[in-house]
């Protein structure tokens, strides 16, 4: 299998309704790799990499609701890139 790397950014109501920690939580739970971070836009920016589609297509979904406090915008793939072996999820600060 190879492993597919997505960079992604989401927009709307995305900061400070604990959507990163929301958004970790879902990947951690998927057994994802990857990171999530707050731009100084207002949007929020998604590293995600996994060997299983169908789980990056169920990540990409559950980014489209959010968290419980969120209002998810848009939901923008960037890219695909090559995989970068991520240890886990985290949030970046």
């Amino acid at each position: 299998m190879t492993c597919k790397h997505l960079n992604i950014i989401v927009t709307g109501k995305v900061q400070g309704v604990w959507f990163r920690k929301h958004t970790q939580d879902k990947a951690l739970s998927l057994n994802l790799n990857g990171f999530v971070r707050n731009e100084p836009d207002g949007s929020v920016y998604v590293e995600v990499e996994s060997e299983l589609e169908h789980i990056l297509n169920e990540f990409i979904k559950w980014l489209h609701q959010g968290s419980p406090l969120s209002k998810v915008e848009k939901v923008k793939i960037l890219s695909e890139t090559p995989c970068k072996n991520f240890d886990g999820f985290v949030i970046q600060r």
